[in-house]
């Protein structure tokens, strides 16, 4: 009896099993919001007419079908940070819930209350085009390859994942690091996976034109180096039953041309020569999309409200350059914007000002911080600037009228009293050195917003070289921070978690090809990021993302820009649309689109 008391003691003794959870589909948070047996998401059309074609439009060229690696032009359409009609991943999101995935290659995943590891089990149906089996085998290949060969994004956006291994030939398992990462059994699910025995005796690092082989619902049909390439939807697809899949990738033939040039493109769509544009400029929106053709009602112009956080688009300053690493250099330059003036002028009153980085979202910080956020901030009190804590980060309001003195006047009174001094018009940093820089840009859209910022930098005494380069060569001195100053940005979604140590990490500063433009380091903003991925419910991202926030707005790595919650489509009448889903790309979501006169 004394015995089994020990034992018994013993039992108790030791810590509970974590509970081991299996699902057709996981969450950041809260349940799925589709059952294991649902038959479509909601916001397709599951009778959709399959056929026709869509012809889609690129600015630029390209010299490769391999979009995994740090050289090279990819097509589109083949993957890497677009959209892939090649290849499949284990699970997919859906566009009506802020961060779930369902299963696509896989049918079912496994993983503990802690979320330390992750299980897939692949669907036995999955195939390559050509027919062979999709195994574990080739998710570990497809995971080694891009972390050991692939962009450096991929090492880094995988950097937690501890090993990968094939448990059988459909059972494959991602072990994580120690931490708190609650994201990473669904970033491991987005991994595209590739085909092992198809590289087997070809050279995976080379940047070519090899016709690559996937999973996907379509193939590459025939292409045109540089200018054309075409997909042809796949009959023989093996995932066109699954719930996840019904109602999508409807055209029978996805074209894309590349022009070398944003107005010879326009003037071509409204010829009859592709089908879809999403217009980013506002004067082209207001005052180009007019003619027969939109009169007659062949091609329409279409406004659809998101709920998309807008994230970031700004002036980004690179902070490695010496000259930028003075915060109040930063501040004051951003007093020569005239947003006001911009919006009226050559915008059409489409935009409004971006303040956050999390615009359009309740995760953008505003008013003071909150008690929950200061919990977070107050430890990092000293490594962050004071008005962190008592002041509501807002860019500058000019009086609009394309010269604003008062804004400048202040610009002025920052930069004295910091030590600057004008000398024959040219204004001296505190060490004597000139206040000079490049505006780097590759589309001449932006020559009409960035002139007028760099007249009124003149007043100041700054000089602002505007100089444009061609794509290729601007993508290079990207991909090595080359520059000093940029129009550049940083999207976000709606769950935001590992892709912000890419673009905020100290890490990332010194990693070429990596998002952080702006070349941020800063251990408490390291520390927020830390926390907002280790953010165990809703509640926690929300004050986390906040926190971070103002910790980058007081940083003035940027001069905000604008931005909106709608996007703005004009098309071929023939094509049509469901209603589309809230969580909406700037591509529209095209696989839910469908030709109407297809057969």
């Amino acid at each position: 009896m004394r015995a089994v008391t020990i034992l018994l003691g013993l039992l108790l003794a030791l810590p509970a099993l974590a509970e081991v959870h299996s699902s057709h589909a996981i969450t950041m948070y809260d349940a799925p919001k589709y059952g294991p047996s649902f038959r479509h998401f909601d916001y397709v059309n599951a009778n959709a007419p399959t056929g026709g074609q869509i012809k889609l439009h690129v600015i630029g060229g390209f010299d490769s079908f391999m979009p995994y690696l740090p050289k090279g032009s990819a097509a589109a359409g083949v993957g890497g940070l677009g959209p892939s009609f090649l290849y499949d991943s284990l699970t997919v999101r859906s566009l009506d819930e802020p961060f779930t995935e369902y299963g696509l290659l896989a049918e079912r995943m496994e993983w503990p209350d802690d979320r330390s590891w992750i299980t897939f089990t692949l669907r036995d149906q999955a195939r390559f085009a050509d027919g062979q089996p999709v195994t574990a085998e080739d998710v570990v290949w497809s995971f080694n390859q891009l972390t050991e060969h692939g962009q450096p994004l991929y090492a880094y956006y995988y950097a937690d994942v501890e090993k990968v291994e094939a448990l059988s030939e459909r059972k494959v398992k991602f072990t994580f690091k120690p931490g708190d990462n609650r994201e990473l059994v669904m970033i491991v699910g987005q991994l595209p996976v590739l085909p092992k025995h198809f590289w087997k005796d070809k050279d995976f690092t080379q940047a070519d034109l090899t016709v690559p082989m996937g999973s996907g619902p379509y193939r590459i049909a025939s292409f045109k180096p540089g200018k054309q390439v075409v997909y042809e939807r796949r009959d023989d697809y093996w995932a066109w039953d699954l719930p996840v899949i019904q109602g999508q990738y409807n055209f029978g033939r996805v074209i894309f041309e590349y022009y070398l040039d944003q107005t010879v493109a326009l003037e071509a769509f409204k010829k009859g020569d592709y089908d879809f544009r999403f217009e980013m400029n506002s004067k082209l929106w207001a005052t180009a999309y007019t003619g027969r053709d939109f009169n007659n009602g062949k091609l329409v112009k279409e406004e659809i409200h998101h709920q998309n956080p807008s994230g970031m688009q700004g002036f980004i300053f690179n902070t490695r350059r010496p000259l930028f690493q003075d915060p109040v250099l930063r501040e004051a330059m951003a007093y020569a914007l005239d947003f006001e003036w911009s919006n009226k002028q050559l915008f059409y009153n489409q935009y409004k000002r971006t303040r956050s980085y999390f615009q359009n979202s309740e995760m953008a910080a505003t008013g003071l911080p909150s008690e929950t956020e200061l919990k977070l901030l107050a430890p990092l009190r000293d490594e962050l600037p004071e008005r962190v804590f008592t002041e509501e980060y807002q860019p500058p309001v000019s009086d609009g009228s394309g010269r604003p003195r008062e804004n400048l006047r202040t610009a002025q009174t920052l930069l004295k009293k910091a030590g600057y001094e004008v000398r024959n018009g040219q204004l001296f940093n505190p060490e004597g050195k000139p206040v000079k820089f490049e505006f780097l840009l590759y589309s001449p859209a932006f020559e009409r917003v960035v002139l007028p910022f760099a007249r009124n930098l003149k007043a100041l005494g700054i000089n602002a070289d505007v100089i444009r380069v061609d794509e290729s060569q601007y993508l290079q001195r990207i991909r090595n921070f080359n520059f000093d100053m940029i129009v550049g940005g940083w999207g976000q979604s709606s769950s935001p978690g590992n892709e912000q140590r890419d673009f905020w990490s100290s890490k990332a500063a010194d990693r070429p090809s990596s998002r952080n433009y702006a070349g941020i380091k800063d251990p408490a903003i390291d520390s927020l990021v830390k926390t907002l991925i280790s953010a165990k419910d809703r509640e926690a991202l929300v004050t986390s993302s906040r926190a971070l926030d103002r910790a980058l707005q007081w940083g003035f790595y940027v001069i905000p820009n604008w931005g909106m919650d709608y996007h703005r489509f004009a098309y071929r009448s023939r094509l049509a649309h469901p209603d589309l889903p809230p969580y909406l790309g700037v591509d529209g979501a095209l696989d839910l689109w469908w030709d109407t006169t297809a057969e």
